[in-house]
């Protein structure tokens, strides 16, 4: 997703000189008073911010071959996403149980890298619907049970039985977050494979054609 914050900063830096010059073309050459000046500086302001906004979500959109009503839906999921990922750090780091640390620390670090990459590139979302739309919510609600359970002052055999329970199932959900971790980058994989079979045939042309008498007796 776009920075709003670096997206704004950058119509600000371009929006102020054109306010600037905009006033004082009103105020000197033009002769118009003080009021209208400035009047005519701001519309000039926030047309160039509205102008720029325009454009680079345009632009972001090409680059990302997607439509305005696509990235509204990965957007808006994208927002439940983070609230939903933000509950369950929540819970994962109010448990107390050592055993499950590591358990607790991959799943806090393949959620994150799977909403990070797709934040930072929409159409990735595709390739993690059954992460967003399934896994994910299963993830929240056991870490939620866990914890509360985990939190009791005073516990018996059924609840130690429901924590066992529940460490088995995050085990074994940490274990398909991971496939949805591979399934994102996937792509990725297949291209950098493609470019290394691509790498090694240019080098063995190379070496061919450097010793072919070599090669020859080789043959």
């Amino acid at each position: 997703m776009m920075n709003p914050f670096l997206s704004f900063i950058v119509r600000s830096f371009v929006a102020f000189p054109i306010t600037v010059i905009t006033w004082l073309v009103c105020l000197f050459p033009v002769g118009l008073t003080l009021g209208p000046s400035t009047g005519y500086a701001i519309l000039a302001g926030v047309l160039t911010h509205v102008v720029l906004s325009l454009f680079m979500n345009s632009r972001f959109l090409t680059k990302h071959q997607l439509s305005r009503k696509e990235y509204r839906y990965i957007r808006k999921n994208l927002a439940e996403a983070k609230q939903k990922i933000s509950r369950m750090n929540k819970s994962i780091f109010k448990i107390r149980d050592i055993s499950s640390v590591k358990q607790r620390i991959d799943i806090h670090r393949i959620t994150k890298k799977i909403h990070k990459m797709t934040m930072k590139e929409p159409k990735r979302f595709y390739k993690a619907e059954e992460f967003y739309f399934s896994h994910l919510d299963s993830v929240v609600e056991l870490t939620e049970k866990y914890s509360f359970l985990s939190s009791q002052p005073k516990q018996n055999a059924e609840i130690g039985q429901s924590l066992i329970e529940t460490r088995r199932t995050l085990n074994e959900l940490s274990k398909v977050l991971e496939e949805d971790l591979y399934h994102v980058i996937s792509d990725d994989v297949d291209t950098l494979n493609f470019e290394i079979d691509v790498a090694k045939h240019t080098l063995k042309q190379k070496k061919d054609s450097k010793f072919p008498e070599e090669n020859r007796w080789l043959k």
